[in-house]
């Protein structure tokens, strides 16, 4: 184990953090940390500030439990991390952007969230005003070389999408490079945040991106039960883990049919949108909402299930699953949709293991981390599930981990349902009469979400941070487009599905 790494460890952690530990650092030590994830000694987990202090979360495979270091910026400047290690880099803009602090050595300087609409700088520190300036205005890097042209696409597209703006770099239809820019979508979520009591902040945090508002919601109430040090009733934590397989089915169902529509394949786009619509209509049947927005909360759940209804979501899974059985078929007995996704797209597992990319992108390219089985929490601590591991990296691994996780999704759900404990649904929260810390990594169908919160005295959140799986991967869908044709960047794009919202913030 790296010796800064070990040495951690084995220090007092700061009162009041829960569960992992968090551990006060000075200038030297946070370099030498940076220095161990850019070496690859340790997983960057998340990167962010609360006005005071940045914070950085990591794990590293000697300790089974992540920890989170801090660093005090009186100075308004702290030592960058993204110089050693590049995954840090937007997190760090986005920290500069929102609170005014400096990361001292920052390579790219440039403004990520702020595209100079807002009319002063640094809403979350200072706040001071600024000319208003013109969006348009990015310094995209250069790039030389015969024969190169550049091709602007968005932010605004074609379908009914998010926005986000890339810009292409080819020779002929080869793409050389791409940039993205994003934070169109930027809502200020955690300035939202602060200042909210427990039930408003649940609200805000579960519509960062409502695809996964399931897993958001659930890493949310486990940060704050965690800081309150409360547990939830076991139907209640049993209910959260049917909830959020439901949502990884339905929105791995739309990926696969998105995917082969962008390999002009529409009819299993066709059969997969059918597919999802069974899957949304009974969780909105069974918990009254179909995305089963706020439907997990601090302490328990907000809606039980019927007898009824858990025999529905039964009869759903039965209905669905032969169906889809034949949509893979097809995917996978039809040539002209394969030569279409394999070998395109390809990330290097060495590059995911760097970026300790999570979700279907990292296990389609060798990295094996699931939060579910190597974090376990209720109810994942007491089964045992596939997690599907591929090495080519390419959109057909990407595919067949979806593939494979809605069959591992399904056996959870049936085998839950049939033994799902009786009892309450909620547990009551404790008065707050001094300020604590929580913490929480909970697997989406994207990969982590880690959500991180601070609660004043009186129960109300001083500061909460967000860090959705798409921080990690958006940048390397720029690595994964390298060398194939401009026609193949929806395909790839459509096959790591990244959140705009969710990064945007």
């Amino acid at each position: 184990m790296n010796a800064v790494l070990a040495d951690l460890v084995h220090h007092a952690p700061i009162a009041g953090h829960r569960p992992w530990p968090r551990h006060g650092v000075d200038t030297e030590t946070w370099v030498a940390v940076a220095r161990a994830l850019g070496e690859g000694d340790a997983d960057l987990l998340s990167l962010w500030a609360d006005g005071e202090s940045v914070h950085l979360a990591l794990r590293f495979l000697a300790h089974p439990t992540p920890l989170v270091i801090s660093l005090d910026v009186s100075d308004g400047t702290y030592p960058s991390v993204g110089r050693e290690h590049p995954a840090a880099l937007r997190l760090e803009r986005a920290i500069r952007d929102l609170y005014g602090i400096e990361p001292a050595g920052l390579p790219d300087p440039r403004p990520w969230l702020d595209h100079g609409a807002w009319g002063f700088r640094a809403p979350l520190g200072a706040r001071t005003a600024s000319e208003m300036r013109d969006p348009a205005d990015y310094g995209f890097l250069p790039v030389q070389g015969e024969g190169l042209h550049e091709i602007p696409v968005g932010p605004v597209h074609a379908g009914i999408i998010e926005p986000g703006h890339f810009r292409f770099t080819a020779n002929g239809e080869i793409v050389a490079r791409l940039e993205e820019r994003l934070g169109y979508v930027h809502k200020g979520i955690d300035s939202l945040l602060a200042g909210a009591d427990l039930d408003r902040a649940g609200r805000i945090v579960a519509r960062i991106s409502g695809d996964s508002t399931v897993a958001y919601s659930f890493a949310f109430a486990r940060a704050a039960e965690a800081a309150l040090e409360i547990s939830v009733p076991p139907r209640a934590a049993v209910l959260r883990g049917v909830m959020a397989e439901l949502e990884r089915i339905a929105n791995h169902l739309g990926d696969v049919g998105a995917i082969c529509n962008d390999a002009a394949f529409s009819l299993n786009h066709a059969h997969c949108g059918i597919l999802r619509e069974r899957v949304l209509a009974v969780c909105g049947g069974a918990f009254g909402h179909r995305l089963m927005m706020d439907r997990i909360v601090s302490g328990g759940v907000a809606a039980d299930l019927t007898g009824e209804n858990a025999h529905a979501i039964l009869a759903t899974l039965d209905e669905i699953m032969p169906w889809f059985a034949d949509v893979v078929r097809v995917y996978d007995g039809t040539p002209s949709l394969q030569d279409r996704t394999c070998g395109t797209g390809v990330l290097e597992p060495a590059l995911a293991a760097r970026w300790a990319v999570g979700g279907f992108v990292g296990r389609a390219s060798g990295r094996a981390f699931d939060a579910r089985r190597d974090l376990p929490y209720p109810p994942y601590d007491g089964v045992a599930f596939d997690v599907p591991l591929y090495r080519a990296g390419d959109v057909d691994a990407r595919v067949w981990v979806r593939i494979r996780e809605v069959e591992a999704s399904v056996a959870l759900v049936r085998g839950w349902l049939a033994t799902l404990p009786e009892g309450p649904i909620l547990a009551a929260l404790p008065e707050v009469a001094d300020e604590r810390e929580g913490i929480a990594l909970v697997e989406a169908f994207r990969g982590d979400v880690l959500l991180w919160l601070r609660l004043a005295s009186g129960g109300r959140v001083a500061r909460c941070h967000a860090r959705d799986p798409s921080w990690l991967q958006w940048p390397l869908l720029e690595a994964a487009i390298e060398g194939n044709i401009v026609a193949d960047f929806p395909l790839c794009n459509k096959s790591f599905n990244c959140s705009y919202s969710g990064q945007d913030l």
